[in-house]
Parts: structure tokens; C-alpha cells; sequence
């Protein structure tokens, strides 16, 4: 006689398991300690088997009659359906190993060791805010490019659009070392080429003008913060490398008796060249005295790390500037590019080797360390010496006016600053 529900509710744990039947093989077996769980008594290949179909109450009198009709289909073509389930958790078992989040967290761990560490960071958190909670369970390999735009589209119509070519581009990567280790069979990123229009330029700000790059050095030549943070300002526009290169610069790239400076450039990995004018081996001589026993130039609160990629910025800042609007450390990139040849009338193709920019030559060469090495020296010294000029300048002109006040606030005899008689 089929089961009911109150039947089953209502059966009471004996000393010994008690089975209560249904029909089509199908039972409820309680357990000496009150359990109660289904199962579906069947034969196979003149075997018989048992398989387990839930506990009661979480799984119906219902929902256990269909779970046992969905077996006896299986059956009744031929499937053993204890092994069809075994099957089933092993593709899901496959599925969670392949998923994208599981394959995205690898390869970002595989690369871990060569990018800086915050750009690890903001790749994952990037990943972990806009991408995992609607492509990390997916099997890598059954992402469609229609899925991909769906979160880059939630990411543009925030108003983060750059955000959003970021991470098509770190989605595109993680898909090709999926491809790469075989667990994927293709980058479906490559079909959403502009579909996500091309974000609008955005520009480091920068001081691009004699007098304010003079006000510039000024300000930093009274910086009164750390040593170790102003003989970095002092650099900064020395240099005016990438502001992670010079924060993480080590003291084994140094040779400053041949006032040079080799390190990898972040974005290409390649090594790069930047000769020293004499002003600034006298500075990086000065700062080895105190930290030249270290591993980097410009140590950070912990000795064995660099220092922080906010500090320049937060120098700026504490000097008055606005470093959204003004000047920030890789603004000190555009103020070269555009003095050196404005104003000094350097070659354009000897400033963007010197800033590590990859520009094919007509030999095919997209960048050579020590091409133009004899004009880029030559070059980094005058504008050592430009800067000098500027700084001496603006310092002689604030004296001046200094003076000029001073005599007005004791009534002394004044000759105007433009040096005609009142």
C-alpha cells in the first residue's frame, strides 16, 4: 500500500532499522535514532543495488516519488543511475576545478612574482568586485563572449569605462593561460573588440611652464619632510622616469662613478638606461650615506620594502599642490617631455628614448637601451643644469622681493624693483 506523509511523520525508531515501502522499489528506512531517509531499491545487469534519494522531511513523499521515477527512466534505458550520479558529481567536481574564477586565481598567482605588488592587488580586487560573482562559477571553457560583455557593461554604466577595458583585457589573459595549460579552446574577449567604446584620454596632471616648474623646484627645495622622501622629490623631475620605477629603485642598478641607472622598465621588462647628470649622483651620494646599506634607494616605514607609491604624491600635496589638478609623480614625465622640447628644442626621438617609450625605428627596433646614449647624456645634463638655472633664478627673485619688503616695514629709502626712481 503506497506511503503517506502522515505514515511517514509519524513512524517511531525501533532498536533496529525499520523499512516502510512505498512501491517501484522505492522505501523509507528509519534508523534507530530517528533519521529517515529514502532510498530506491533496484536491479541492474541481475545485480541488486540501493541508491539514496535524501532525508525526510527535507525531501517530500513527493519530491521522493519523482526523484524514484527519474531513475526507473534511466533503468528503463539502460543507465545504472547510482553510476549516472557518480558521474554527474564527477563533472561537477571537473566543472568547480575548471571554473573561471579557480583558473583566474592561478594565473594570477603564477604572475604574482613579476608585476609590482599593487597591481596585483587591484587586479584581483578588480576580479573579485566586477567579475568572479557572475563568471567565477562558470566552467572557463563555456563562457561565450555575450557573458564577457555582460560584465563589462555593468562596469561601464557605473561610469568607469577605463575600468572596464582593464578588465577585458585581464579577462582576455586569464583566457589565454586557460588556453594555454588546456583547459580552454579559445579567448572569446577578441569578438568585443568596440563594443565598449574607447574610453576618453586621460592625462597625468602636470606643470608644463618654465615659471611654474620654477615655483615647483622652489617648494621642493623647502620641502621639510623625510630625507629619504626629499631626496625622492629631488630626483623625481631629475629623472623623471615612471613613479613606481623610481619608488622601487635598488641600489645594485646604481653605478655612480659612471653616473648610470639600469633597471626593467615595468611596462616592456626591458632593460632601460638613464644617464646621470651631476646633480643627481651628488644627491643619490648624499642619500647612500644613509640607506646605501639597504636594499632599496628609498626604503619604505619597513626597511626591507620600498617606499610607499603614495608618498610622492602626498609630498606634492603637503607642499599645497593639488594632485588631481597640478602636478602629480608622473606628471614630472610630461614636464620634461614638453620643456625639452620646447624650450631646450631637444629631438623628439632622443626624449622618448630616454622616457623608455617603445618607438619603432625604421630598422623595425621598437627600443634600444643605448641608442642615443651619447645625445640622452648630454641631454639629462643640460636639463639638470635648465632646472639649476630655474631654481637659482626663482630663489634670487624671492630674496629680492623679501628685501624689498623688508625696507618698507622699517620706512628705509626704497628704489622700486624695476629699479627707476619714484
Amino acid at each position: 500500500m503506497p506511503l503517506t506523509d502522515t505514515t511517514i511523520r509519524n513512524a517511531k525508531p525501533t532498536e533496529k532499522p525499520v523499512r516502510i515501502f512505498d512501491g517501484g522499489g522505492l522505501y523509507a528506512e528509519i534508523s534507530p535514532a530517528g533519521g529517515k531517509l529514502w532510498r530506491l531499491k533496484y536491479r541492474i545487469d541481475g545485480k541488486e543495488k540501493l541508491l539514496a534519494l535524501g532525508m525526510y522531511p527535507d525531501v517530500g513523499l513527493k519530491d521522493a516519488r519523482e526523484r524514484r521515477d527519474e531513475a526507473r527512466k534511466l533503468l528503463a534505458n539502460g543507465v545504472d543511475p547510482g553510476a549516472h550520479r557518480k558521474a554527474q558529481k564527477a563533472a561537477k567536481a571537473e566543472r568547480s576545478a575548471n571554473s573561471f574564477e579557480v583558473i583566474c586565481r592561478e594565473w594570477l598567482e603564477q604572475r604574482k612574482d613579476t608585476v609590482e605588488p599593487s597591481q596585483h592587488v587591484k587586479t584581483l580586487a578588480r576580479m573579485e568586485n566586477d567579475v568572479f560573482p557572475w563568471l567565477g562559477a562558470k566552467a572557463i571553457a563555456e563562457i561565450t563572449s555575450p557573458d564577457v560583455l555582460g560584465v563589462l557593461r555593468r562596469i561601464d554604466e557605473r561610469g568607469a569605462r577605463y575600468t572596464a577595458h582593464r578588465v577585458r583585457s585581464e579577462i582576455s589573459r586569464a583566457f589565454r593561460y586557460a588556453i594555454a595549460t588546456g583547459r580552454a579552446d579559445r579567448d572569446p574577449c577578441p569578438d568585443l573588440k568596440g563594443a565598449i567604446p574607447a574610453p576618453k584620454a586621460e592625462h597625468f596632471a602636470a606643470i608644463t611652464t618654465p615659471t611654474e616648474v620654477a615655483e615647483l623646484l622652489r617648494a621642493i627645495d623647502g620641502f621639510r619632510g623625510t630625507f629619504v622622501v626629499k631626496s625622492a622629490l629631488l630626483l623625481a623631475p631629475l629623472l623623471f622616469v615612471r613613479p613606481g620605477e623610481l619608488r622601487s629603485a635598488e641600489w645594485s642598478g646604481f653605478d655612480l662613478d659612471k653616473a648610470e641607472w639600469r633597471y626593467l622598465v615595468t611596462k616592456t621588462k626591458s632593460e632601460h638606461l638613464v644617464p646621470l647628470a651631476s646633480q643627481a649622483v651628488l644627491i643619490l651620494r648624499e642619500l647612500h650615506e644613509l640607506t646605501g646599506n639597504r636594499r632599496y634607494v628609498f626604503p619604505g616605514r619597513d626597511p626591507h620594502k620600498a617606499m610607499s607609491e603614495a608618498a610622492i604624491n602626498a609630498a606634492l600635496r603637503r607642499m599645497g599642490y593639488d594632485t588631481k589638478t597640478e602636478i602629480t609623480g608622473h606628471g614630472f614625465r610630461a614636464m620634461a617631455r614638453t620643456i625639452l622640447h620646447e624650450e631646450l628644442h631637444i629631438k623628439p626621438e632622443v626624449i622618448e628614448h630616454q622616457l623608455a617609450h617603445q618607438v619603432p625605428d625604421a630598422l623595425g627596433t621598437a627600443y634600444n637601451r643605448t641608442k642615443f646614449l651619447k645625445e640622452r647624456q648630454t641631454m639629462m645634463q643640460q636639463w639638470a643644469d635648465y632646472l639649476g638655472k630655474l631654481l637659482k633664478e626663482r630663489q634670487t627673485m624671492m630674496q629680492q622681493w623679501a628685501d624689498y619688503l623688508g625696507k618698507l616695514k622699517v620706512g628705509a629709502e626704497v628704489i622700486p624693483l624695476n629699479g627707476q626712481a619714484a
